[in-house]
């Protein structure tokens, strides 16, 4: 049951790092829960303070991620109609994939566009607005895959480190 256990755990590491970049999946949760698959192995010894530590720092990011370019937008002139914009372009990046994989960028900054000028702003405010959008994305996915990759690092070192426990075939 270790050996699935790991497997499994190993696998949702490698699909939480992707999930830093596709908007469909929460890459820092899913590898939030590839750690706690490993400390469920009866090899790992069992660390709350860890896995509580972990989590924490998993949801915090996933939220900012969607907070983030909102701020972005408003740092660079844009109002709340364009933070609204960002926003509503982040979920129509989610559900509707017309872009592809560029959606996640591009919905959030026509939504801030949009947002601008519907709240009549000027194509220069507009575009600054949603090029703050943008910049917001790209912090928050730097943000992710940060953390996505050194849950990883972490998951191979703790597996490294009892891997004379785990790999026990008797």
């Amino acid at each position: 049951m270790d050996i699935a256990l790991l497997i499994l755990g190993f696998l949702l590491m490698l699909v939480g790092i992707l999930g830093s970049f596709l908007p469909v999946l929460p890459g820092p949760p899913i590898s939030w829960v590839g750690l706690l698959l490993l400390y469920l192995t009866q090899a790992v010894p069992d660390n709350w303070w860890v896995l509580g530590v972990t989590f924490v720092i998993a949801i915090t990011i996933t939220i900012l991620d969607y907070v983030i370019p909102a701020m972005g937008t408003k740092r660079f002139g844009g109002s709340k109609a364009g933070m609204w914009g960002t926003i509503i372009g982040l979920l129509v990046a989610i559900f509707v994939p017309l872009f592809g994989p560029f959606g996640i960028i591009i919905w959030p900054f026509i939504g801030a566009l949009v947002g601008e000028l519907l709240n009549k702003a000027n194509q220069k405010t507009a575009l600054k607005a949603a090029f703050g959008s943008f910049l917001g994305f790209l912090t928050g996915t730097f943000m992710k895959l940060v953390l996505t990759v050194m849950y990883a690092i972490f998951y191979v070192y703790i597996a490294v480190k009892y891997a004379s426990e785990l790999f026990t075939f008797s």
